[in-house]
């Protein structure tokens, strides 16, 4: 029997992705998880399905228009339609303009905003049906600043907040929720922890405190709609 409370989240790791599906499980949402990679989804797999929670592991392409939707069609047929949409996916690596290479920047923009653009597509014709449904966008820092060495990234999240953008005032009147998350600050994550063993707690954002945050915003009144929320460290600098 299909599940009405469906989550489809694209971009689940250990850190955020995985604390979100952990936050809406518990609230009885089956949970559709979207990553390019088969051990991102294990563990976050296996801690729902264990607690009875219902979930759908799909290795996704956010690159590839076919790939995404493929995994759609599949959640559809197997869940049903998501009331909630979270892109969480994100890929760059620093480097000036003279150091990364074409199709290195082209696919940096495709995974930091295009899957956004191509995954929205795929549930938004089940919402608008509805008049209801919250999609919720991860940006960063460099969704509002185009630091050196940060091209590659900031090009896509400043894309991926100009789309959040049109689609709040496109979208809002047909009842459904578009927020566009800025996350300041680097997340505590294994990976993070494994580079920088001795870094103090409070200087990071907690994945299960931005789930939280995600959690609120699907559930805010529709008479105070919040489009753009920005989140850090109480001791990060801005």
């Amino acid at each position: 029997m299909k599940n009405e409370k469906i989550i489809a989240i694209l971009g689940v790791g250990p850190g955020l992705g995985s604390a979100v599906a952990r936050r809406f499980a518990r609230e009885g949402f089956a949970v559709a998880l979207m990553a390019r990679r088969e051990d991102s989804l294990r563990d976050i797999h296996t801690h729902i399905t264990s607690a009875d929670g219902r979930a759908l592991s799909l290795l996704v392409d956010a690159m590839d228009p076919a790939s995404i939707s493929a995994a759609f069609a599949e959640v559809r047929a197997k869940l049903g339609d998501p009331s909630v949409f979270v892109y969480n996916a994100g890929t760059f690596r620093p480097g000036s303009v003279l150091e990364v290479k074409p199709e290195q920047f082209e696919m940096y923009w495709k995974v930091n905003c295009f899957g956004a653009f191509l995954s929205v597509r795929e549930v938004l014709p089940a919402m608008i049906s509805r008049a209801e449904g919250t999609l919720l966008l991860t940006g960063a820092t460099a969704s509002l600043r185009g630091s050196a060495n940060f091209s590659g990234l900031a090009v896509g999240k400043f894309g991926l907040r100009a789309l959040a953008q049109s689609l709040a005032r496109e979208l809002g009147p047909k009842g459904i929720h578009v927020a566009h998350v800025i996350i300041d600050g680097q997340i505590d994550t294994p990976n993070l922890r494994a580079m920088s063993p001795g870094r103090a707690a409070n200087t990071l954002l907690s994945p299960d405190a931005i789930a939280q945050t995600y959690w609120n915003l699907h559930n805010q009144d529709a008479t105070a709609w919040t489009l753009e929320q920005d989140i850090r460290p109480s001791v990060e600098k801005f």
